[in-house]
């Protein structure tokens, strides 16, 4: 976002990390190698399987006056589509007139707003990433592995993730990203990219698929500070012509001995 600009995504107000778990060991630097392998692997898979659904994505962005009420509001719902090459398409079903006043969506918020903020790490990009095992930690009772993400360069006209990833330590797949997008901005904007929290929830049994985005925060631009608030949820994942809707708060079926409950929306 710039002044008069705004960002695509924010810090969940008082976002922490949860505390870590020690009751299993860490593994080994090998093991580690071989679970970030692992896990760009899956997360490619499921890139692949999500070409094969569609679902709606609806972003609301507030703006806050001095005492933390709503002011101005830019939202859109869009059914989100995806062609048999992977070209994604956007359907827009509802878009009411925005009333931002301090800030506006730039073209890097709308592109954080489709490939940031549903962050996916693939086998094709993780070698862009430095990513460094942090430890053990829960989200809700889902067991994982936390890493640091950041990127080695970056491109003119790319965007990109930095932050921390929640890996399942069953499924070796994304459940959760924190962090904020990145990338190289022209001289003499006034952009401004806060944290965000993404949550992921299991789909037909098998892949994480990203169902919620918030943020909370306050923008420091030039000519001021501007509180928002930010949320995307992405909903009613169909595969191909059945629906597959996700169930939030649903189980998960794992071995008895690693029970496995996504994460709750914050």
């Amino acid at each position: 976002m710039r002044t008069f600009a705004l960002l695509a995504a924010v810090l969940l107000a008082a976002a922490t990390l949860p505390a870590a778990t020690t009751t299993k060991t860490d593994p080994t630097q090998a093991e580690i190698d071989k679970i970030v392998t692992t896990f760009a692997e899956n997360e490619a898979a499921f890139a692949r399987a999500r070409e094969n659904y569609t679902y709606r994505q609806s972003a609301k962005i507030q703006e806050m006056d001095e005492g933390g009420n709503p002011a101005g509001k830019w939202e859109v719902a869009s059914d989100i589509v995806f062609s048999p090459e992977g070209k994604r398409t956007e359907r827009v079903v509802r878009a009411p007139m925005a009333t931002l006043q301090r800030i506006q969506m730039s073209p890097e918020d709308e592109q954080d707003l489709r490939n940031v903020l549903p962050f996916v790490l693939t086998s094709k990009d993780i070698n862009n990433y430095h990513v460094r095992y942090l430890g053990r930690q829960q989200v809700d009772e889902v067991p994982c592995y936390v890493f640091a993400v950041k990127p080695k360069s970056m491109e003119p006209g790319k965007r990109y993730f930095q932050g921390e990833i929640w890996v399942d330590d069953r499924d070796l797949m994304i459940v959760k990203t924190y962090g904020r997008s990145t990338g190289i901005l022209k001289k003499g904007t006034d952009q401004q990219f806060a944290k965000f929290e993404t949550y992921r929830e299991q789909i037909d049994g098998k892949y994480w698929f990203p169902i919620y985005t918030v943020a909370n925060s306050v923008l420091h631009f030039q000519t001021g500070d501007v509180p928002i608030r930010q949320t995307v949820k992405y909903q009613d994942y169909k595969q191909f012509k059945s629906q597959s809707n996700i169930t939030f708060g649903g189980e998960v079926t794992t071995p008895p001995e690693k029970p496995s409950t996504p994460p709750e929306k914050k």
